[in-house]
């Protein structure tokens, strides 16, 4: 997606788009960080805060999961704290739907980016609380781990994940970083986990002249791309994904149980 400024115009686009998914026969759809909102004011997200479990995006994706018999996984919405010492800042919760519209997971990213970019700066942990606690949802299509963007770079967290079938990786990658590594951090985490990727991105300009790398793919536990979208403006990438392939490489090559270290 290419999201916006406008929640209601985001929420609309990312319905279409999961429609044309459903009609394409998916059985799982995922949407990228934050597509309910993606603004020039990093706080803007403070006042499209969902509280858990309530809101448009959420109801929303559980309507959708429903009515098409799919999981959709909610790339990053945010979702409010309890605590009044985080009243300023919110969770980048990336929540599972499950067919029946209930939600099955939900991760709060842990790793929040900073970087000092050649044209921007970002520092994540002023508007995000950062998670806790790994996430993985046992469904009839597999293990599935949830992480989010910068999360990419910390295989360890994978390694928590104690071997899941799906990775998740919803992001809004920067083109710079993007660029050099988006690529390379997907195949990397899909080889060394034996395990499917699927990371929707955000890709193109948004408010403020905010750059996204996009090209979201879906990538295979051999480490080969099976699908890819183009870097920027919305689009549906689909591909098939095998679990019988899955396995099969699992048992040739099972480096999942030859590990040695902790």
């Amino acid at each position: 997606m290419e999201s916006g400024d406008d929640l209601a115009d985001n929420l609309a686009r990312a319905e279409s788009l999961l429609s044309q998914a459903a009609e394409m026969g998916a059985k799982v759809a995922a949407l990228p960080e934050f597509f309910p909102l993606l603004s020039a004011d990093e706080n803007a997200k403070l006042a499209v805060a969902e509280n858990p479990g309530d809101g448009p995006a959420q109801n929303l994706l559980s309507r959708i999961a429903n009515q098409h018999k799919m999981f959709i996984l909610g790339g990053t919405i945010p979702v409010r704290s309890q605590s009044e010492s985080n009243s300023q800042r919110v969770y980048a919760a990336s929540i599972l739907f499950a067919p029946d519209g209930n939600p099955a997971a939900r991760y709060d990213k842990i790793h929040l980016f900073r970087f000092a970019g050649s044209r921007r700066q970002y520092d994540e942990t002023r508007s995000i609380i950062a998670g806790e606690n790994v996430a993985t949802a046992q469904t009839t299509l597999g293990k599935f781990g949830l992480s989010v963007c910068y999360d990419l770079r910390f295989p360890e967290l994978y390694r928590a994940m104690e071997s899941p079938d799906v990775i998740f990786a919803p992001s809004a990658f920067t083109r710079e970083t993007g660029a050099a590594h988006w690529e390379l951090l997907l195949r990397a985490r899909a080889v060394e986990n034996l395990a499917h990727v699927i990371a929707p991105a955000q890709g193109g300009t948004h408010p403020g002249g905010r750059g996204t790398h996009g090209h979201s793919m879906i990538v295979g536990p051999w480490g080969e791309i099976l699908a890819r979208a183009p870097n920027s403006g919305d689009a549906v990438v689909c591909a098939e994904i095998s679990a019988e392939e899955r396995q099969a490489l699992r048992n040739r090559l099972p480096c999942l149980q030859n590990r040695q270290l902790p």
